[in-house]
């Protein structure tokens, strides 16, 4: 079964980009590694024209995993939580 794409995804910053950046390794990953990797990954978010729509779509579906919109998994749950 193929997930079909979403609309807003076409117009993603991160689109094409390598998927290491929004996600961990399937290593355990040093907290100072973590960090860097997600402020990089950030920093793409803060330059992206769909970010809303993406993080929409992630809390929609409960993402577990991943930056998404700008929020990893701790920062989205925060937000459901208010």
């Amino acid at each position: 079964m193929s997930i079909a794409p979403v609309e807003w995804s076409d117009a993603a910053a991160c689109r094409g980009s390598e998927g290491s950046l929004f996600f961990s390794p399937e290593v355990n990953e040093r907290k100072e590694d973590r960090h860097e990797r997600e402020l990089l990954a950030k920093r793409l978010c803060a330059t992206c024209s769909v970010r809303g729509d993406c993080l929409s779509a992630a809390l929609a579906r409960h993402e577990t995993y991943g930056i998404w919109g700008g929020l990893n998994e701790l920062e989205r749950r925060a937000l459901l939580r208010n």
